[in-house]
């Protein structure tokens, strides 16, 4: 089995409570997000009857962890065994015992997940909040989402009741490390990920 998230984007609201819930469980630094929301926005202005209007103007959020990937960059990357994949259900997580903080996991993650901490000296990420699951519980983003964008399971079942998207703007592309990851892409991306027709420019 291989857990993984699946994330609405086109009910998102961007209240960050996934954010604050993932902080709080983990007693984060305020500086060290685990789970972080991205804004996402672009659009054109045009000059139509003498005045400059906004066109084709988008914004949408995407709420995004480590991805507990097929092929996770920062495991193949880690120098010193730090970074370990369970066996069982693919979660990936950081052993501080042997965590040096060298930051290899974070530079060669393409999304970001890792980050080093450098008051305490080792890397943080999201560990999937396994120590709820190993008691029967439930991550606590997923938990704390007002608009129930977010879900988790079994890769292959949330892929066989939402789909497989999970490439879209401005995310890197799922080729590097086979995320397990599923989104709910917004309205104006089509299945590929991609704006619709859109001149993109970030706000």
């Amino acid at each position: 089995m291989q857990y993984g998230f699946y994330f609405d984007a086109d009910r998102c609201g961007s209240c960050k409570a996934c954010v604050m819930a993932c902080r709080d469980k983990n007693d984060t630094l305020l500086s060290l997000k685990n789970r972080n929301v991205i804004d996402f926005g672009g659009g054109r202005w045009v000059e139509k009857d003498g005045l400059v209007q906004p066109e084709n103007v988008f914004v949408y959020s995407i709420s995004i962890s480590c991805n507990h990937c097929e092929s996770p960059a920062c495991v193949a990357n880690c120098p010193t065994g730090a970074m370990i994949k369970r066996d069982e259900d693919g979660i990936v997580y950081v052993d501080e015992s042997v965590c040096i903080g060298c930051g290899t996991c974070a530079n060669a993650c393409p999304y970001g997940a890792p980050k080093v901490s450098e008051e305490r000296g080792v890397t943080s990420k999201c560990n999937f909040c396994m120590d709820y699951l190993d008691e029967g519980g439930r991550p606590a983003c997923v938990d704390a989402c007002l608009m129930r964008c977010l879900d988790f399971g079994d890769i292959a079942e949330l892929r066989e009741k939402y789909g497989d998207a999970c490439d879209v703007a401005p995310l890197p592309s799922s080729s590097e490390t086979r995320p397990s990851l599923i989104l709910g892409l917004p309205k104006n991306a089509d299945e590929d990920g991609a704006v619709i027709n859109l001149e993109q420019e970030l706000l």
